[in-house]
């Protein structure tokens, strides 16, 4: 593993968010500060396809980084968090309907926030 590699991954693991690459490359810069985007970028994808961090993907969203520990998402409709939620393991549930093996599964469950929630509810005009 490269010192870049590594250094994102920790970056990752240690965060107790959902980092963008914009993220990553600005708490990387302040250990490395001539490192590239670039370099980010290709290590995030390294980090990715070797199974050691996951990609979070929303729609509308840049795709964020996360730690492998086996969790699900909360993602508000309205302003975009994305929050963990640690729901019953579906591993053995989707082996069963799938007659096998499989890769791995991402669950995300959209919502409204109960933030957006208290805003809507003061401001009702503003609801969609």
């Amino acid at each position: 593993m490269t010192k870049y590699e590594k250094q994102i991954y920790e970056i990752v693991n240690s965060s107790q968010s959902h980092l963008t690459a914009e993220q990553v490359f600005s708490e990387l810069k302040k250990v490395y500060p001539a490192v590239s985007q670039a370099t980010v970028y290709n290590n995030l994808n390294k980090l990715y396809g070797a199974g050691r961090i996951r990609r979070v993907s929303v729609e509308g969203s840049p795709d964020r980084y996360d730690r492998t520990v086996k969790h699900d998402h909360l993602v508000c409709r309205r302003c975009g968090r994305l929050t963990d939620v640690c729901l019953e393991d579906l591993t053995d549930s989707l082996k069963r309907q799938l007659g096998g093996e499989f890769f791995s599964y991402d669950l995300k469950i959209f919502y409204i926030c109960p933030e957006c929630r208290e805003k809507e509810a003061q401001n009702p005009a503003r609801q969609q």
